[in-house]
């Protein structure tokens, strides 16, 4: 599996106040990025998969929710997350 106990503990303790702090917005926005990289190789590699596309496609309206919620309580907070992760906005 490629989200275990450990990885998931990581990204907490990176984004989030502490390791056990998985309630966050930028807890949460790192580890739907980090399943989304992985879905989407996946899907690259299977193009047929179509339940995995559905499930790609929804984490990544879970993300733009989460990324538009934080961006209007803390503009920062936002900003510093999004050129933490790499993402374009």
């Amino acid at each position: 599996m490629y989200l275990t106990n450990e990885v998931k503990k990581e990204i907490f303790a990176k984004y989030g106040k502490n390791e056990n702090d998985t309630g966050s917005p930028e807890a949460q926005v790192a580890l739907f990025t980090h399943r989304i990289k992985h879905l989407t190789e996946h899907v690259k590699q299977n193009h047929g998969d179509r339940v995995t596309k559905r499930a790609l496609i929804t984490l990544v309206g879970k993300r733009k929710k989460m990324l538009e919620y934080l961006k209007q309580q803390d503009i920062e907070r936002y900003r510093a997350l999004i050129k933490e992760l790499g993402l374009r906005k």
